[in-house]
Protein backbone atom coordinates (compact mmCIF):
# COMPACT_ATOMS: atom_id res chain seq x y z
CA UNK A 1 0.00 0.00 0.00
CA UNK A 2 2.96 2.19 0.84
CA UNK A 3 4.72 1.37 -2.04
CA UNK A 4 1.91 2.46 -4.20
CA UNK A 5 1.06 5.51 -2.02
CA UNK A 6 5.19 6.53 -3.21
CA UNK A 7 5.10 5.60 -6.66
CA UNK A 8 4.40 8.85 -8.27
CA UNK A 9 7.67 9.90 -6.57
CA UNK A 10 9.39 7.40 -7.91
CA UNK A 11 9.53 8.58 -11.90
CA UNK A 12 11.81 11.51 -13.10
CA UNK A 13 9.32 13.32 -14.98
CA UNK A 14 6.88 12.97 -11.84
CA UNK A 15 9.79 14.44 -9.82
CA UNK A 16 10.24 17.12 -12.16
CA UNK A 17 6.49 17.92 -12.10
CA UNK A 18 6.69 18.18 -8.53
CA UNK A 19 9.41 20.30 -8.34
CA UNK A 20 8.16 22.49 -10.78
CA UNK A 21 4.87 23.32 -8.31
CA UNK A 22 6.63 24.09 -5.65
CA UNK A 23 8.75 26.59 -7.85
CA UNK A 24 5.77 28.46 -9.85
CA UNK A 25 3.50 28.21 -6.63
CA UNK A 26 4.94 31.33 -4.41
CA UNK A 27 4.68 33.53 -7.23
CA UNK A 28 1.44 32.86 -8.92
CA UNK A 29 -0.05 33.36 -5.37
CA UNK A 30 1.30 36.09 -4.28
CA UNK A 31 0.42 37.93 -7.30
CA UNK A 32 -2.91 36.77 -6.47
CA UNK A 33 -3.55 38.61 -3.60
CA UNK A 34 -2.55 41.90 -5.60
CA UNK A 35 -4.82 41.29 -8.44
CA UNK A 36 -7.70 40.05 -6.56
CA UNK A 37 -7.23 42.91 -4.28
CA UNK A 38 -6.44 45.83 -7.19
CA UNK A 39 -10.05 44.45 -9.40
CA UNK A 40 -7.10 43.20 -12.00
CA UNK A 41 -8.26 39.49 -12.86
CA UNK A 42 -8.98 40.09 -16.04
CA UNK A 43 -5.98 41.77 -16.55
CA UNK A 44 -4.23 37.99 -15.36
CA UNK A 45 -6.75 36.58 -18.36
CA UNK A 46 -5.51 39.26 -21.06
CA UNK A 47 -2.05 39.39 -20.55
CA UNK A 48 -1.73 35.35 -20.30
CA UNK A 49 -3.80 34.72 -23.60
CA UNK A 50 -2.12 37.90 -25.30
CA UNK A 51 1.51 36.46 -24.95
CA UNK A 52 0.72 33.84 -27.69
CA UNK A 53 1.59 35.97 -30.85
CA UNK A 54 4.64 36.50 -29.33
CA UNK A 55 5.73 32.90 -28.14
CA UNK A 56 5.10 32.08 -31.90
CA UNK A 57 6.88 34.78 -33.94
CA UNK A 58 9.91 34.10 -31.06
CA UNK A 59 9.84 30.78 -32.40
CA UNK A 60 9.63 31.72 -36.05
CA UNK A 61 12.56 34.13 -35.10
CA UNK A 62 14.87 31.86 -33.33
CA UNK A 63 14.70 34.06 -30.31
CA UNK A 64 14.09 32.63 -26.85
CA UNK A 65 10.53 31.43 -26.31
CA UNK A 66 10.01 33.44 -22.63
CA UNK A 67 11.70 37.24 -24.41
CA UNK A 68 8.43 36.66 -26.96
CA UNK A 69 6.23 35.90 -24.42
CA UNK A 70 7.54 38.57 -22.19
CA UNK A 71 7.15 41.03 -24.82
CA UNK A 72 3.94 39.90 -26.06
CA UNK A 73 2.59 40.62 -22.07
CA UNK A 74 3.82 43.86 -21.64
CA UNK A 75 2.44 44.73 -25.12
CA UNK A 76 -1.00 44.00 -24.06
CA UNK A 77 -0.45 45.33 -20.88
CA UNK A 78 0.99 49.12 -22.09
CA UNK A 79 -1.86 49.12 -24.96
CA UNK A 80 -4.51 48.80 -22.63
CA UNK A 81 -2.97 51.47 -20.09
CA UNK A 82 -2.85 53.60 -23.35
CA UNK A 83 -6.40 52.86 -24.55
CA UNK A 84 -8.49 53.01 -21.62
CA UNK A 85 -6.38 56.56 -20.30
CA UNK A 86 -6.95 58.36 -23.96
CA UNK A 87 -10.48 56.80 -24.38
CA UNK A 88 -14.08 56.69 -23.07
CA UNK A 89 -14.37 52.91 -23.02
CA UNK A 90 -13.96 51.09 -19.56
CA UNK A 91 -10.58 49.59 -18.43
CA UNK A 92 -12.16 45.82 -19.02
CA UNK A 93 -13.30 46.55 -22.10
CA UNK A 94 -10.23 47.46 -23.82
CA UNK A 95 -8.93 45.02 -22.03
CA UNK A 96 -11.42 42.42 -24.04
CA UNK A 97 -10.68 44.05 -27.19
CA UNK A 98 -7.04 44.25 -26.86
CA UNK A 99 -6.38 40.41 -25.60
CA UNK A 100 -8.54 39.03 -27.81
CA UNK A 101 -7.58 40.70 -31.31
CA UNK A 102 -3.86 39.31 -29.76
CA UNK A 103 -5.11 35.56 -29.09
CA UNK A 104 -6.36 35.93 -32.64
CA UNK A 105 -3.25 37.11 -34.05
CA UNK A 106 -1.30 34.63 -32.03
CA UNK A 107 -3.88 31.44 -33.51
CA UNK A 108 -3.80 32.39 -37.12
CA UNK A 109 0.14 32.71 -36.59
CA UNK A 110 0.23 29.73 -34.86
CA UNK A 111 -1.77 27.50 -37.65
CA UNK A 112 -0.03 29.09 -40.68
CA UNK A 113 3.66 27.47 -39.58
CA UNK A 114 4.43 24.03 -40.15
CA UNK A 115 6.37 22.71 -37.49
CA UNK A 116 8.20 19.93 -35.47
CA UNK A 117 8.27 21.93 -32.01
CA UNK A 118 4.23 21.16 -30.17
CA UNK A 119 3.72 24.75 -29.40
CA UNK A 120 0.22 23.49 -28.69
CA UNK A 121 1.92 23.05 -24.94
CA UNK A 122 2.45 26.91 -24.72
CA UNK A 123 -1.37 26.46 -24.77
CA UNK A 124 -1.85 23.81 -23.10
CA UNK A 125 1.08 23.08 -20.52
CA UNK A 126 3.20 20.17 -20.47
CA UNK A 127 3.75 19.66 -16.73
CA UNK A 128 5.20 16.20 -17.21
CA UNK A 129 7.96 17.15 -19.61
CA UNK A 130 9.57 20.42 -18.38
CA UNK A 131 13.39 19.73 -18.23
CA UNK A 132 16.40 21.53 -16.30
CA UNK A 133 15.76 24.56 -18.51
CA UNK A 134 12.32 24.73 -18.05
CA UNK A 135 12.92 24.66 -13.95
CA UNK A 136 15.81 27.00 -14.13
CA UNK A 137 14.10 29.66 -15.81
CA UNK A 138 11.04 29.09 -13.65
CA UNK A 139 12.88 29.63 -10.49
CA UNK A 140 15.10 32.51 -11.53
CA UNK A 141 11.73 34.08 -12.54
CA UNK A 142 9.97 32.92 -9.25
CA UNK A 143 13.14 34.35 -6.91
CA UNK A 144 12.85 37.80 -9.02
CA UNK A 145 8.91 37.86 -8.44
CA UNK A 146 8.35 36.93 -4.85
CA UNK A 147 11.59 39.09 -3.81
CA UNK A 148 9.96 41.86 -5.38
CA UNK A 149 6.22 41.30 -4.13
CA UNK A 150 7.26 40.93 -0.46
CA UNK A 151 9.93 43.77 -0.22
CA UNK A 152 7.05 46.02 -1.84
CA UNK A 153 3.75 44.43 -1.00
CA UNK A 154 2.74 47.74 1.80
CA UNK A 155 3.46 49.86 -1.24
CA UNK A 156 1.70 48.02 -3.85
CA UNK A 157 -1.42 47.55 -1.08
CA UNK A 158 -1.39 51.31 -0.70
CA UNK A 159 -1.38 51.66 -4.40
CA UNK A 160 -3.83 49.21 -5.28
CA UNK A 161 -6.46 51.11 -2.63
CA UNK A 162 -5.86 54.42 -2.55
CA UNK A 163 -3.49 55.77 -5.73
CA UNK A 164 -4.16 59.63 -4.69
CA UNK A 165 -2.72 58.53 -0.99
CA UNK A 166 0.37 56.93 -2.40
CA UNK A 167 1.30 59.45 -4.36
CA UNK A 168 0.39 62.19 -1.69
CA UNK A 169 2.89 59.77 0.41
CA UNK A 170 5.79 60.28 -1.80
CA UNK A 171 5.60 57.05 -4.00
CA UNK A 172 6.55 56.42 -7.22
CA UNK A 173 3.16 55.36 -8.19
CA UNK A 174 4.31 55.16 -11.87
CA UNK A 175 6.78 52.66 -10.90
CA UNK A 176 4.56 50.69 -8.78
CA UNK A 177 2.04 50.30 -11.50
CA UNK A 178 4.30 49.28 -14.46
CA UNK A 179 6.45 47.40 -11.98
CA UNK A 180 3.49 45.32 -11.20
CA UNK A 181 2.68 45.17 -15.18
CA UNK A 182 6.15 43.53 -15.28
CA UNK A 183 6.29 40.66 -12.83
CA UNK A 184 2.65 39.57 -14.36
CA UNK A 185 4.20 39.25 -17.58
CA UNK A 186 7.18 37.59 -15.89
CA UNK A 187 5.09 35.43 -14.15
CA UNK A 188 3.29 33.93 -16.75
CA UNK A 189 6.86 33.18 -18.53
CA UNK A 190 7.41 30.93 -15.28
CA UNK A 191 4.05 29.16 -16.03
CA UNK A 192 4.46 28.74 -19.67
CA UNK A 193 5.86 25.11 -19.33
CA UNK A 194 3.61 24.15 -17.04
CA UNK A 195 -0.04 25.01 -16.50
CA UNK A 196 0.47 26.53 -20.53
CA UNK A 197 -1.71 29.87 -21.08
CA UNK A 198 -5.16 28.85 -20.85
CA UNK A 199 -4.96 27.68 -17.73
CA UNK A 200 -2.76 30.10 -15.85
CA UNK A 201 -4.73 32.39 -15.21
CA UNK A 202 -6.72 30.35 -12.26
CA UNK A 203 -3.28 30.50 -10.65
CA UNK A 204 -3.37 34.13 -10.75
CA UNK A 205 -6.75 34.56 -9.47
CA UNK A 206 -8.20 31.43 -7.53
CA UNK A 207 -5.92 31.52 -4.49
CA UNK A 208 -6.30 35.04 -4.14
CA UNK A 209 -9.77 34.86 -4.12
CA UNK A 210 -9.76 31.64 -1.28
CA UNK A 211 -7.85 33.59 1.00
CA UNK A 212 -10.13 36.75 0.39
CA UNK A 213 -12.96 34.56 1.85
CA UNK A 214 -11.06 33.22 4.21
CA UNK A 215 -8.66 35.66 6.06
CA UNK A 216 -8.92 39.37 6.70
CA UNK A 217 -5.72 41.10 6.95
CA UNK A 218 -3.34 41.29 3.72
CA UNK A 219 -0.31 39.56 5.87
CA UNK A 220 -2.08 36.51 6.56
CA UNK A 221 -3.95 36.30 2.99
CA UNK A 222 -0.94 36.12 1.29
CA UNK A 223 0.30 33.51 3.32
CA UNK A 224 -2.50 31.51 2.67
CA UNK A 225 -2.79 31.70 -0.94
CA UNK A 226 0.78 30.54 -0.48
CA UNK A 227 -0.42 27.64 1.11
CA UNK A 228 -3.60 26.95 -1.41
CA UNK A 229 -1.78 27.22 -4.31
CA UNK A 230 0.78 24.77 -3.30
CA UNK A 231 -1.11 22.57 -1.65
CA UNK A 232 -3.28 22.50 -4.93
CA UNK A 233 -0.29 22.24 -7.33
CA UNK A 234 1.17 18.92 -5.75
CA UNK A 235 -2.04 17.34 -4.74
CA UNK A 236 -3.52 18.11 -8.69
CA UNK A 237 -0.03 16.68 -9.85
CA UNK A 238 -0.02 13.88 -7.46
CA UNK A 239 -3.60 12.82 -8.10
CA UNK A 240 -3.35 13.60 -12.22
CA UNK A 241 -0.77 10.25 -11.83
CA UNK A 242 -3.48 7.80 -10.38
CA UNK A 243 -6.45 9.16 -12.40
CA UNK A 244 -4.56 9.42 -15.83
CA UNK A 245 -5.25 12.80 -16.11
CA UNK A 246 -3.52 16.34 -17.60
CA UNK A 247 -1.65 17.77 -14.19
CA UNK A 248 -3.37 21.15 -14.99
CA UNK A 249 -6.67 20.85 -15.34
CA UNK A 250 -6.42 18.53 -12.38
CA UNK A 251 -4.85 21.72 -10.35
CA UNK A 252 -7.32 23.95 -11.90
CA UNK A 253 -10.44 21.68 -10.77
CA UNK A 254 -8.96 21.20 -6.89
CA UNK A 255 -8.13 24.79 -6.70
CA UNK A 256 -12.26 25.61 -7.91
CA UNK A 257 -13.05 23.16 -5.63
CA UNK A 258 -11.38 24.55 -2.24
CA UNK A 259 -12.78 28.22 -3.64
CA UNK A 260 -16.46 26.98 -4.08
CA UNK A 261 -16.01 25.39 -0.33
CA UNK A 262 -14.25 28.74 0.90
CA UNK A 263 -17.61 30.53 -0.44
CA UNK A 264 -19.99 27.95 1.17
CA UNK A 265 -18.10 28.48 4.69
CA UNK A 266 -17.97 32.35 4.32
CA UNK A 267 -21.50 32.02 3.30
CA UNK A 268 -22.69 30.11 6.62
CA UNK A 269 -20.29 32.07 9.02
CA UNK A 270 -22.01 35.61 7.39
CA UNK A 271 -25.66 34.16 8.10
CA UNK A 272 -24.61 32.88 11.42
CA UNK A 273 -23.41 36.28 12.52
CA UNK A 274 -26.66 37.78 11.34
CA UNK A 275 -28.99 35.68 13.19
CA UNK A 276 -27.08 36.20 16.15
CA UNK A 277 -27.24 40.24 15.63
CA UNK A 278 -30.88 39.70 15.09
Amino acid sequence: MIDAALLPFQFPFMQNAFWICLLVAPPTALLSCFLVLKGWALMGDAVSHAVLPGVVLAWMTGLPLIVGAFGAGMTCALLTGYLSHNSRVKQDTVMGVVFSGMFAIGIILYTSITTNEHLDHVLFGNMLGVGAQDMWTAGSISLGVSAFLLLKWKDLLLHAFDPAQAKASGLRTGWLHYGLLSVLSLTIVATLSATGLILAVALLITPGAVAFLTVRSFGPMMAVSVAVCTASMLLGTYASFFLDSAPAPTIVLILTTIFVLAFLRRLHTTRKTSRMRA
